[in-house]
């Protein structure tokens, strides 16, 4: 008797994933939820465990294809088969000459909508010589069908140049027609002949297009404006030192400074609510809760999980939270709801050395805390100069919806937070 290994749910408004990579090969012998497969989304990765113990008869969908819920993965027989302690490995991209380059800024936040696939070698020639012969995903021909276009007339940006959702959903914002949505990009110019030996092209993952669609998405949408301030983290920093052991022993968990931040943000957001606010349409909407989403780098890029109401928190419960989340992120096991409603972000290029930067937001959020560097610096206090350790804070934030004196209050009241920390715990 054979069982099928089908494509799990994957979460709302996630309604395609990509085949990332076969642990197993056919023949293998598998174990009961044993993971075999990883499946790439938008905004996760996804394990696929066998469902029964067996061999693994036959794979059906191959690396890099790209696949929807309910979609036939693979089917596992009866039988002993060869032990395969080790994954199989991936394949790797052969190096090519043309296409376009593909790039994306580290700075990127998941929380994402749909984006295609990077194209591959055979994709580009079929977006640069005709349509594709491939069959439009059955989503996308779904949107096509709606919209009145053409999968000819768009370049899929999938395998073998299939078009995607993603696809269709950018000719539609792009105001294009079934007669204007092809428009070839402009090729990469090509490598001299001695780099192009030394050079590697390989395929983004899922969420690195995610990553380079959000970044772009919001730039294009957003009045983005960033303005700055400096914390005196001398207070904060002599609390830690003063109560970090007794914290722990307590409460299972190291003091952080993210802990802080995050209790400062949530005050500050209670007293401008426009930060914590979206735009939908011609509507405002503020939200009368703090879902906070804290930006953490992976090998496959920077993922936002989001501590949820994290106003009603302790500042030992966001540590506990965020420390989950933050071990989750970089073992891959980042469940949907743990990157789904966000209201605003912190990201923390300090950890990296960054001295100061503007974040990018993470739409449809209205704005995004930059924390950086601490830095020892002189400083005037009292006629007197000192060295403190300073850090810089950025505050990104949509003018649409936040005013500038607005921005700038709240940055004020999460440095007065942070250089008078007893106000946290007082609720000041």
């Amino acid at each position: 008797m054979s069982t099928e290994v089908k494509v799990p749910t994957l979460g709302e408004s996630v309604t395609e994933a990509t085949i990332g990579q076969w642990f197993k090969k056919a023949g293998d012998r598998v174990e009961q939820d044993e993971t075999i497969a990883e499946l790439e989304t938008d905004k996760v990765t996804v394990e696929v465990p066998a469902p029964a113990a067996g061999i693994l008869a036959e794979i059906v969908a191959k690396e890099g294809e790209t696949v929807e819920p309910g979609a036939l993965l693979a089917v596992i027989g009866e039988g002993e088969g060869a032990a395969s302690g080790a994954r199989a490995p991936a394949e790797k991209p052969a190096a090519t000459g043309g296409g376009e380059a593909a790039s994306a800024k580290t700075e990127g936040y998941g929380n994402a909508s749909e984006a295609p696939a990077a194209p591959t070698a055979a994709g580009q020639g079929a977006g640069q010589g005709g349509a594709s012969a491939m069959p439009a995903a059955p989503s996308a021909q779904k949107l096509l069908n709606e919209k009145g276009l053409s999968a000819g007339d768009l370049d899929g940006s999938g395998k073998r140049g299939q078009v995607l959702k993603g696809d269709v959903l950018e000719a539609i914002a792009k105001g294009a027609g079934a007669a204007q949505a092809k428009a070839p990009a402009a090729p990469r110019a090509p490598s001299g002949a001695a780099d192009e030996a030394r050079e590697e092209r390989v395929k983004m993952t899922r969420l690195r297009q995610t990553i380079a669609r959000r970044l772009k998405d919001a730039q294009d949408t957003a009045a983005m404006l960033t303005t700055f301030n400096e914390v005196d983290m001398t207070a904060v920093m002599e609390l830690r030192k003063k109560y970090k052991d007794l914290f722990e022993k307590k409460h299972g968990v190291k003091l952080g400074f993210m802990g802080f931040f995050t209790k400062a943000v949530t005050h500050a957001l209670k007293e401008i609510p426009a930060v914590n606010a979206e735009i939908d349409g011609t509507d405002l909407i503020y939200k009368n809760y703090a879902h906070i989403g804290v930006a953490v780098g992976t090998d496959k890029g920077l993922v936002v999980p989001v501590v949820r109401d994290a106003d009603q928190m302790s500042i030992a419960e966001i540590e506990k939270e965020i420390g989950r989340l933050g071990l989750a992120a970089r073992d891959g096991k980042l469940g949907m709801s743990d990157m789904q409603g966000g209201t605003f972000t912190i990201s923390n290029g300090g950890v990296y050395g960054s001295l100061m930067s503007t974040p990018i937001l993470n739409a449809p959020q209205s704005g995004i805390l930059g924390m950086h560097k601490i830095q020892e610096r002189p400083v005037a206090i009292g006629g007197q100069v000192v060295i403190r350790p300073m850090m810089y804070l950025a505050l990104s934030y949509d003018h649409r919806i936040v005013d500038g004196k607005e921005a700038v209050t709240f940055l004020v009241r999460v440095k007065d937070s942070l250089e008078d920390p007893e106000r946290l715990v007082l609720d000041l």
